[in-house]
């Protein structure tokens, strides 16, 4: 050993250190170790990714080029140092509420969070709650969140019908994704029209957007009976209507159906277009199902608050997930739901705006032929609580996917592809999801029904009950067929003022309602399913034909001819000349329905329809309803404006918005 003069000592063999070799070793040590704890990370992340059946996954596909932190759009606003007085007056009055300069700054993606729920909006009001941890999802992941409000639509609340406000909600939420500084947002739906108003303004302007459902109520029980929101009101309505309950009786069943915070607890319009929107690919899987109170629901949130970060970072935008064949999966899957008639307008609405083609031709071509697996009222017995715990929507994908029906390698919101979510997901529980080839209906779609009425109006088959099979679709020699003298009610007030008054209306009358389409109402209200007289509820028919260029509640068990376009509020439409005694015959087999007059009959009534001034319908209210009404298409094409549908991928067509200083 040799010891020096402060004391170090070195063995004798020791030759001089080269600094500068081992100065390289090191970095390139640290180099190696960077790479793998960067490979380290990825693998953890997935492993996160994969025990979490609501996470969703954070390996991103290898085709997709990452964003970089300066392709965002929120620094146009925040951080753009080329003009520096207009980036001081966007980035200044976001700091008022304790927002600083160095997160703005900092390259995080701002992510809106479209905020639905309100007390005004009682379907939607436990988003209140669920933005939370929408938010803690994006802080988690990186991001920065901005809640800002939506017009509320409540089904249930607004007059003159809710469906008057879907293109206004619309054109909102359009304003506010291409306004303001946002690089992606998560939609707040649940209530019937929410879900279509926020997929329609992120499909116009194509910035990375996910859904997030508010989810169903708790089962509603009277005594031992199930009781499903909105089918007890239908049910109850006609027992009020035999005298077999009273009106305080009436109020108590009804608000049984009612016991939790969330939207209607059956497969009526709220949870079909909810479940639609996670077919189409726009929410993250087996979330559409959970009931609201329910912890899950919490964490789906959460977990779509991080997803849609890493999708800002993917560029993964309605676009690329709302194709032609996402389209065709949900119509598969809203006849396998037994899925509200009010679907089609809302889909066929979201593909207009995303520049698709789609109608309701495609509704029947596609879906009539798919069974009904889901055993949930109003085509079935039990209630959403009970489709969630058999598995969900994943169960009835999975029974799809087995059986060839959809188009499996389609990207959705989480990255996976349509078979990755849903492949072998199958239920435990087949008295509420029966397998494919076990089903409760064989043909569940849609009818597509056309001719001297009208052009196009929907008729849903798996409602069609025993009773009524038996009474108009069983003759002996024409098979699917019907023929009945109708009345006419010009609007619901007219229905409820004459039903019990009109001595003619027997058990093979077809009862027409029309004056209820998107101009003559306005908006298209749900007044289409029309029960039968008192009279005969007590002689035990409890259904009528019913045709109408209105809507029907979703949650409604009558099989309505519906949605009828062109309205009776158009000059030249079928609607606008039939008259009460006319004969209408209805073929199922043609899918036909047409007013059994001549061509010169039908010809002299449109030209005095024409010298009179053409059909009556009430006067406008508001504002708005003038603006709707002049705008304005028919159900079959969605009820969208025509005006708007020219705009689409605005993010991209038009770039970032005009300096408003």
């Amino acid at each position: 050993m040799i010891v020096n003069q402060n004391g170090c000592t070195c063995p004798r063999s020791k030759e001089p250190v080269d600094i500068e070799n081992i100065q390289h070793d090191l970095n390139e040590q640290l180099l190696q170790a960077t790479a793998r704890a960067e490979k380290a990370e990825a693998m953890l992340r997935e492993l996160m990714a994969k025990s979490d059946n609501n996470a969703p996954t954070l390996v991103t596909n290898s085709d997709r080029e990452r964003k970089t932190p300066e392709d965002l759009r929120s620094l146009k606003w925040f951080n753009d140092k080329l003009n520096p007085g207009m980036t001081a007056l966007y980035i200044e009055r976001y700091l008022n509420f304790g927002l600083t300069i160095e997160e703005l700054q900092s390259g995080k993606p701002i992510i809106g969070i479209a905020q639905t729920g309100s007390d005004l909006s009682p379907c939607n009001r436990h988003h209140l709650e669920l933005a939370k941890r929408v938010r803690e999802g994006i802080r988690t992941a990186g991001g920065i969140a901005l809640e800002f409000p939506c017009h509320p639509i409540q089904e249930t609340g607004k007059r003159p019908t809710a469906c008057l406000d879907r293109n206004l909600s619309y054109l909102s939420l359009v304003e506010v994704l291409y306004g303001y500084p946002l690089d992606g947002v998560v939609l707040l739906t649940g209530c019937d029209k929410t879900m279509p108003a926020m997929i329609m303004a992120a499909a116009t302007v194509n910035i990375p957007a996910i859904s997030l459902n508010v989810g169903p109520m708790l089962n509603g029980y009277w005594q031992e009976q199930l009781t499903g929101s909105g089918t007890i009101i239908w049910k109850s309505r006609e027992r009020h209507a035999k005298g077999d309950i009273d009106y305080e009786q009436f109020m108590d069943i009804v608000g049984s159906s009612a016991p939790s915070t969330g939207h209607c607890n059956t497969m009526g319009t709220a949870s079909t277009m909810n479940a639609l929107a996670e077919a189409l690919g726009m929410s993250l899987p087996n979330t559409a199902s959970i009931p609201a109170p329910y912890r899950e629901r919490g964490q789906a949130a959460y977990a779509t608050g991080k997803r849609i970060v890493e999708m800002v970072w993917l560029d993964l935008k309605p676009s690329d997930i709302l194709v032609r064949e996402a389209f065709e999966n949900a119509i598969v899957t809203n006849a396998a739901i037994g899925g509200s008639t009010n679907a089609p307008i809302h889909i066929n609405a979201i593909a207009k705006h995303m520049g698709v083609a789609l109608d309701n031709d495609d509704w029947m071509n596609i879906g009539f032929e798919i069974p009904l697996l889901l055993n949930v009222q109003p085509a079935g017995e039990f209630l959403c609580e009970d489709y969630h715990r058999a598995g969900g929507l994943p169960a009835i994908m999975a029974e799809l996917l087995s059986a060839k029906k959809l188009h499996e390698d389609l990207i959705t919101v989480n990255g996976r592809t349509i078979k990755e979510n849903y492949e072998n997901k199958f239920t435990w529980n087949k008295n509420v999801i029966r397998p494919y080839d076990q089903p409760l209906v064989d043909n569940a779609g849609f009818l597509n029904l056309k001719g001297s009425l009208f052009d196009s109006a929907i008729m849903k088959s798996c409602v069609i009950s025993k009773e009524f099979r038996d009474r108009y679709l069983s003759h002996p020699d024409h098979p699917n067929v019907f023929e009945g003298k109708c009345v006419v009610f010009d609007g619901p007030e007219d229905y409820h003022n004459n039903i019990d008054n009109i001595d003619v209306i027997d058990e093979y009358t077809i009862m027409i309602m029309r004056g209820a389409g998107p101009i003559g109402y306005p908006g298209a209200a749900e007044v289409v399913n029309m029960q039968p007289p008192a009279k005969l509820l007590r002689k035990g028919v409890s259904s009528l034909p019913c045709i109408g260029d209105g809507r029907q509640s979703g949650t409604s068990g009558t099989p309505s001819i519906l949605n009828a376009t062109p309205e009776s509020a158009i000059a030249g439409s079928g609607l606008s000349i039939v008259k009460s005694g006319d004969v209408i015959r209805i073929d199922l087999n043609k899918k036909t329905a047409d007013i059994l007059i001549t061509k010169d009959e039908m010809e002299s009534r449109h030209q005095s329809l024409r010298e009179s001034g053409g059909p009556v319908y009430p006067d406008s209210q508001t504002p708005w309803q003038d603006i709707f009404r002049r705008e304005v298409g028919g159900l079959a094409g969605g009820m969208v404006f025509d005006s708007a549908v020219k705009y689409q991928k605005v993010a991209q067509v038009s770039g970032v918005p005009r300096d408003n200083h």
